[in-house]
């Protein structure tokens, strides 16, 4: 009922935001979508061949299946910094989520997990109260992180709304997507998940058990491989 308007609200200060955080984008790199070739970050391992199909790379906005555990080789290089940018206490979207939702929670141990493992860096960001997702948004990207990963399904409109405007920010959307990534949006997902935002709604296979940490955990070091080895702006569909 409230989503046109609290999406004209959102939309609007979006704008707001991203012109008062301009200086975030200054000196940044904003690399053409798409024109690049992909390039392993420093220290990343190896994908297996499983990973994708070596003679049809995929495509900015593709979807890719890897092959179970072709991703393993992969960890994120000494140093590697974090954001985890995850819902409130507030359902900003009247979708019934907030950050004491089970799928919530499930991802969010995922992260933890594998930060922990990984020896990453990980810094929490949250909407609060009255506090807009779209200033949290903000938040994540003035940490300059190599990575925002985002969990729950109010924070992906927020991150379709700000992601154009912030090229030199990698984010990876976990347990979601959103409808038109730009190239350093990526997505990783599986039968189950699949919400899209933008009054998309959850997708018809949505299931809510799907979400527990391991799944959840599979599908973030596939999707952490892809951005390592810049294939970004792809959905990493893990089975």
């Amino acid at each position: 009922m409230t989503s046109l308007v609290s999406r004209t609200t959102s939309l609007l200060a979006a704008v707001a935001v991203l012109g008062a955080g301009a200086l975030l984008l200054a000196g940044c790199s904003s690399a053409s979508e798409g024109t690049a070739e992909p390039r392993a970050t420093a220290t990343a391992g190896t994908l297996d061949a499983g990973f994708w199909d070596a003679s049809h790379p995929p495509a900015p906005e593709s979807t890719v299946s890897p092959s179970p555990g072709s991703w393993k080789g992969v960890h994120p290089p000494s140093g590697y910094r974090v954001v985890l940018l995850s819902a409130g206490d507030v359902d900003a979207d009247g979708d019934g989520e907030t950050a004491a939702s089970a799928p919530t929670q499930a991802l969010v141990g995922a992260v933890d997990a594998w930060a922990d493992t990984e020896g990453v860096t990980l810094t929490r960001v949250q909407p609060r109260g009255s506090e807009n997702v779209l200033d949290a948004v903000a938040t994540a990207v003035g940490k300059h992180a190599d990575l925002v990963i985002s969990v729950g399904n109010d924070m992906v409109d927020p991150i379709a709304a700000m992601s154009p405007s912030a090229l030199h920010q990698q984010f990876l959307v976990l347990g979601a997507e959103i409808a038109e990534p730009t190239s350093n949006v990526t997505a990783a997902d599986w039968t189950g998940a699949g919400y899209r935002g933008e009054g998309l709604g959850t997708a018809s296979h949505h299931d809510p058990a799907s979400f527990t940490e391991e799944r959840a955990g599979r599908a973030l070091r596939a999707g952490v491989a892809a951005v390592l080895h810049g294939y970004n702006g792809t959905v990493v569909w893990v089975a």
